[in-house]
């Protein structure tokens, strides 16, 4: 689940406008319509709750930790995936996203 946050962050903090512009073409309207600084601190979010879920667990109280962040990456994608039902957008790949981190929750605690 953590290289999967990882890979997700980073794709939003390396993608923005990335895509190559044809002459005379409109610039390219800002990615689910959220200002950049927004769609980066998402992606650090997600790469430092990633980071936390395999931290090793002498440098902080894992269990809390973990807990913490597993909690923020569920609250995220339910946020995420509420956002892009009310833009009328698909939002599969949240809620795929939240089933993996609510798997992560019945496997680890229960």
């Amino acid at each position: 689940m953590a290289g999967v946050f990882v890979c997700v962050g980073l794709a939003k903090i390396l993608r923005y406008k990335r895509s190559p512009k044809a002459l005379g073409a409109q610039p390219a309207r800002l990615p689910f319509g959220l200002p950049y600084g927004c769609i980066v601190a998402v992606g650090l979010f997600e790469i430092a709750a990633a980071v936390a879920l395999v931290m090793p667990a002498g440098f902080l109280p894992q269990a809390a930790l973990t807990q913490v962040a597993v909690a923020g990456l569920a609250l995220l994608t339910v946020t995420a995936a509420v956002y892009h039902a009310r833009r009328r957008e698909t939002m599969v790949p949240n809620v795929m996203l939240f089933l993996l981190v609510l798997f992560v929750v019945v496997v680890r605690w229960v």
